[in-house]
Order: C-alpha cells, then structure tokens, then sequence
C-alpha cells in the first residue's frame, strides 16, 4: 500500500520556536516611533504587549524556548498530519509529487491557534485580564478566542465588517468561546467612531479593525492588544509548522523543490517556509512562492517602504510592502488576505530574492479548490485555495516538461464556513476585480510624508 500520511508523535512536537532573523545577514531595517521617527524601543511597546513577547519581537537568537504549558496546550492538535496528494497528482497527470501540511485539524480549523495560544499564556503570565484583537476572515479571531478560553481571558473582536455580514457562523463560533465580537468599523472605539464619520458604508479593512483594537488596549490598563500576523514574534510562533514539516518530509524520503503558501500578512506561509529557508541560507536549492489575491496585490504591485500598520495611523512605522495603510481592498471572499501590507520579515526576504510572489484572481483560485475537494476530500479556505492553485501551475509545469518535482504547501484552513462563497463560485456568480493601477497610485498618496527607505 502506497503511504499517504505522516504522523508524528505528541513527544515531537518542537520543543523551540526557530527565529529566522539569525540566520539573516543583520541588515533588517528597524520599527520607527511615528513621532520620533526613531528606532522603537521596548518601552515604547509596553502600552500594548506583554514584555516577553516584545522580546521575543526584538531577539536574535536562532532558538527561543517554547515553555511547557503552551506545549500541553498544542497537544490538543499537535503534531498536524503530512498528506501525500496522491489523488491531486492522478488527476492532473504529474509526475510532481505534491504534499500539505495539514493545519486545519485544529480545533478552530487553521494554522492560527499556534499563537493564539503562545499569546494568550504570555499575557496570563504578566497579569493581563483581557485582550483585544482584529480578524478579516475570522480565523484568527476564532483563535484568540479559543486560546482566551483556555487562559480564562476575557477577548474583544474587531471583526472586518463584509466578512461580519459574510461569516455569521464565525461570528458565532468566536461567541461560543466567550468572546465579544463587533463589526469594524463600530461605535465602540475613537478610531472606528472617525472613520464612520468619514465614510458610513465603508466596508471595513484590517486596517481599520487593527486601529479599533489598538485604540481600545491602549486606554484600558488590564488589556493588551494581541496581532494574528505580520509581526516577527508572530512568525516565530508559527515554526513549528516548518519544524514538524522539516521532520515528516525526511520520513518520506523527499525533500520539496518548492515550498508554497498563500500570503495576507505572512502568518502561515513563513510558518511553514522560514525552517526550510534556513536550509536554502546555508545553500541548499529550494524555492519559496508566497500567493497573494489580485484585487490586494501586496507583493506584487506595492513598493517597499514604512508605512503604518493600521488605517488610523496609531502603530509604529513598519518597513514592508505596502499599498498604503489607508486603501481598502475590494469584497473578495478571502478576507484574511484582505491586509494593504506584509510582514517586515517576509518582505525583506521577497527583497533579497529568497522568496518570490505571485497574485491569482479568486474565479481561478475557486477552481483549482475544487479540483483540490474532488480529489483530496477537503474543501479548503478560501485564503489557503490561493496555495493550491500555485501548486497546480507548479505541477503541471512539471507535466509539461517532463520531469519530477516535489511540492510542499500549507494547507492553512478548511473552508466549511465559506459555502456561501463556494456558491457564488458553482453559480456562475463570483467576480474577479482588477485593480486599477490609478487606484493603487492614490492609496500610497498618503505616505508622502513618511520616511522613505533609503
């Protein structure tokens, strides 16, 4: 019998966190104080993250411990099975030999509680009795609430308005775990209150939710605000995706030509690629694609330089690829890829050539994740089905040349609240949208007066 899967064992679960930032060449650029314009310290981050996690945001050591009780937490889920797409690979006729990572057997159904939980602890270790948070899609807000849960913390949910109207059923599931979720922009923040002012039938941006969030930790001294990607102690958290990958491929006997996940602000593709990339450092010939939706081309149509984080303009300057922190990307259904900038890191890395974008529309997305349902059985989300339709032209790429090709991708998400946008798709009724390049041009308008990256 032909193997499919790839267990480890709960005692395999990584034990540390890898930091790729030691492994780079010390060239990062720093975070800067939008008043200042200087280099952000510690102390400058103490009004909305716990100390531990800003020092793992500043460190540089390859390795950072993950502490016992996060461990028994992940044990819950943890170590997530590798899948041999055997079926995927019959009916496109490759001879691509094409593996996931299965994130979407946690219990909120993706990547995300990786650091929700890691969040949550940290923030119950210094005394922290409530968090608040963002979430486009909802995954990440699931997540908080879930880790929240296990911490008994109280969570507040910003949560994108389309997706709010689109995803009742994560609305709900967030609920179940006692969290309080509200549409973003909402009443209930200075930040949202001046953005409706501006535009009432705004459909809402991460950007925006990110503002509410902050907004509300940074005038209650028991809360903390906790961010689901584009930050470096993010990223790091979600390794252990990478490590226990790195580990499954050797026990299949491969290791992956190209190693491929989708990209909002950069969570669970550099969860997935950052241990691998450490091996492309040292010289090893791998290579990393990181998808993007078109209608929020980030990667490949933004330009590099600081920007904030959030529409208000209450985060530090963050150097990435941006579209401008005031844009607001169209309604596509893959809200937690709905974001106008990237992580510092995973840009810094698209800089140096270690890593390569592309940007797929959501009617091809939708189609190659259906072909990915009717063969491997699982619907995916529909951020991680931009994955797979990278994964698809990486195959038959591979058809068409003749030649055999290992692909390994994240499978970040199932897609069982997204029927609606499965629907859409089946029904002839989901639109793909262009952006216009006039549109892009009068978002990154606003970073005029913002420090330019040399």
């Amino acid at each position: 019998m032909k193997r499919t899967k790839y267990f480890l064992d709960e005692r395999d679960i990584p034990k540390q966190w890898y930091n790729i930032v030691a492994d780079l060449d010390g060239t990062l650029l720093p975070v800067l104080h939008p008043g200042t314009g200087k280099p952000v310290g510690p102390q400058d981050l103490v009004p909305i993250f716990p100390m531990a996690l800003i020092e793992q945001e500043v460190s540089r050591d390859r390795f950072i411990d993950i502490p016992e009780e996060v461990i028994e937490a992940y044990t819950l889920w943890r170590p997530t099975p590798l899948y041999r797409a055997r079926n995927l690979e019959a009916r496109l006729k490759t001879p691509a030999r094409i593996y996931y990572k299965h994130e979407g057997v946690s219990p909120t159904g993706s990547h995300k509680p990786n650091t929700a939980i890691a969040q949550a602890y940290y923030n119950k270790r210094e005394g922290i009795k409530r968090l608040t948070t963002e979430t486009g899609a909802g995954q990440w807000g699931s997540a908080l609430s879930f880790a929240c849960n296990a911490f008994d913390l109280e969570c507040k949910v910003y949560m994108v308005r389309v997706s709010y109207e689109q995803k009742p059923y994560r609305r709900i599931m967030m609920e179940s775990w006692g969290a309080a979720v509200v549409p973003s922009p909402s009443t209930d923040t200075t930040a949202g209150r001046k953005i409706l002012e501006a535009d009432p039938e705004t459909s809402g941006s991460l950007g925006i939710a990110i503002s509410e969030a902050v907004n509300d930790a940074a005038t209650d001294e028991s809360t903390k605000y906790s961010l689901g990607s584009v930050l470096n102690h993010v990223l790091l958290h979600q390794t252990v995706i990478g490590l226990e990958a790195h580990k499954q491929m050797d026990m299949a006997g491969d290791y992956p030509d190209v190693v491929i996940g989708c990209v909002g602000g950069g969570s669970n593709f550099s969860g997935l690629v950052f241990p691998f990339l450490r091996d492309k450092i040292e010289g090893r010939h791998v290579r990393a694609v990181a998808v993007e939706p078109a209608a929020c081309p980030t990667l490949t149509r933004g330009i590099f330089t600081y920007d904030f984080g959030d529409a208000a303009e209450l985060t530090p300057l963050i150097p990435m690829f941006t579209l401008g922190h005031k844009f607001v990307p169209a309604t596509i259904h893959a809200g937690g890829l709905r974001y106008h900038g990237d992580s510092p890191l995973l840009s810094e890395l698209v800089r140096k050539g270690l890593a390569e974008a592309r940007a797929y529309h959501q009617n091809e997305v939708f189609d190659a994740a259906l072909t990915f349902a009717r063969t491997e059985g699982i619907l995916p989300a529909p951020e991680t089905a931009h994955a797979i339709k990278a994964v698809v032209d990486e195959a038959l790429v591979a058809k068409e040349e003749g030649r055999e090709k290992v692909i390994l991708f994240n499978l970040s998400g199932h897609g069982h609240f997204d029927l609606a946008a499965y629907d859409a798709y089946i029904q002839g009724e989901l639109a793909d949208y262009e952006l216009p390049e006039a549109e892009i041009t009068g978002a990154l308008e606003d970073l005029a007066g913002l420090p330019k990256v040399e």
